[in-house]
């Protein structure tokens, strides 16, 4: 068995270009099934991280009839007594915290410039927030501050806001009527989502009570789990008919769908990719058996055996494998390790139903980098296969004779 890999060796070296560029193919091919498999890993993580402690979170407990979409603070559409709630759900153990917020619709007037904005009334000791405490500037806003209030940086910088700036806000109140009160920007936060930062503005839970006429009511509970995974039973243990429970993945359908319809995608590219790279490994292989037409014949006048063939040239393959991997595991590693560092700036990408970030960084597994890895291999192998095949049926003589 080693004289063949050693032949199989030599055999590659008589034509160094051609064994190179086979070897190339394999490690492009892997270093982009690694990136792709880190890149759509990455975008998909940061998404469903991202709308899960920006939006929905793990549960959220929220009155019968509530509305999302609406951001109404009628009293019909609210929990009573939230802060109370919030402590008898943070009591489950396998609860990391709940914490009430009231969502109303507003807008932020700055001379005669304006803009729609989401208001989210917030307790600011809650770790809920922490999202939120990345300032640019400023500091955070605390529970007893009535005139501070906290923007996203893309909406500062569209009206050239700063820390001490006045804005005018203006919302619907529980009553159905518009109030309209002046406030001076506390802090500045980036939440690394243009999008959702440009369009959301924070205030005291309390403030916002009192502003809107909502008074000790609350839109919902927002829940973060230890584990997401618990979150069915956690919510089969809060009780009550008033309140609605609902889990991540019944508020997140769409991002559901498109996590799966990414592995899907991947599945195909991969797939594309695989097969350019076999048939670069076919065309190399069928050229290597017709150049040694007759060294084939004199072999097997020689008593080489058709499997000893085959198995000769699948150790050609083997080793031009073996380079190829290596070249793309390294190759493929680095990449996604840098741009899971410094990340593919995006920009604002507005996609409804889901919170993404301006920048997707890449993530790489030990699974996709073991089994891409082991693909790779066997793929090369068995696209060897078929000219290892031919060249093992070829007859003495007539190989013996077709270089005459």
């Amino acid at each position: 068995m080693m004289n063949l890999f050693k032949l199989a060796l030599l055999n590659l070296g008589r034509n160094r270009r051609r064994s190179a560029l086979s070897a190339l193919a394999l490690a492009v091919a892997l270093t982009l099934l690694l990136f792709m498999a880190a890149f759509f890993k990455g975008e998909m993580r940061s998404a469903m991280e991202d709308t899960l402690r920006l939006g929905s979170g793990h549960l959220r407990v929220s009155a019968a009839n509530y509305e999302p979409e609406k951001l109404s603070v009628a009293w019909e559409y609210l929990i009573e007594n939230p802060g109370q709630l919030a402590a008898q759900i943070e009591s489950i153990e396998a609860v990391d915290f709940a914490t009430p917020r009231l969502m109303a619709s507003g807008i932020v007037t700055i001379g005669n410039d304006s803009t729609g904005v989401q208001i989210m009334g917030i307790d600011p000791a809650s770790a809920a927030n922490d999202p939120y405490r990345n300032l640019v500037s400023g500091e955070f806003i605390v529970a007893d501050d009535r005139s501070g209030i906290l923007i996203g940086y893309p909406l500062a910088e569209s009206f050239g806001l700063q820390v001490g700036s006045q804005i005018n806000l203006l919302v619907n109140t529980a009553e159905g009527n518009v109030d309209e009160q002046p406030f001076t920007v506390r802090g500045i936060f980036t939440t690394g989502s243009s999008t959702y930062d440009k369009g959301s503005v924070l205030l005291p839970l309390d403030k916002v009570q009192a502003f809107s006429g909502a008074t000790n009511r609350a839109s919902f509970v927002f829940i973060m789990l230890h584990d997401r995974e618990q979150a069915p039973a956690v919510a089969a243990a809060i009780t009550g008919t008033a309140y609605k429970v609902e889990t991540w993945t019944e508020m997140n359908e769409l991002l559901v769908l498109v996590n799966d319809f990414a592995n899907a995608y991947i599945m195909f590219l991969n797939l594309l990719i695989l097969g350019v790279t076999v048939t670069v490994i076919v065309n190399t292989m069928l050229m290597a058996v017709f150049e040694r037409t007759r060294e084939i014949g004199i072999l097997s006048a020689l008593g080489m055996k058709g499997h000893q063939i085959i198995i000769l040239f699948l150790a050609e393959a083997s080793l031009l494998a073996l380079g190829g991997v290596v070249v793309g595991l390294l190759a493929g590693s680095a990449l996604s390790l840098y741009f899971g560092q410094v990340g593919i700036y995006f920009g604002d990408i507005g996609v409804s139903g889901m919170i993404m970030g301006d920048r997707i960084y890449t993530y790489l597994t030990i699974e996709d980098v073991v089994k891409l890895t082991i693909t790779a291999f066997v793929v090369t192998l068995l696209a060897s296969y078929y000219p290892a095949r031919i060249a093992s049926r070829m007859e003495p003589v007539e190989a013996l004779r077709a270089e005459k």
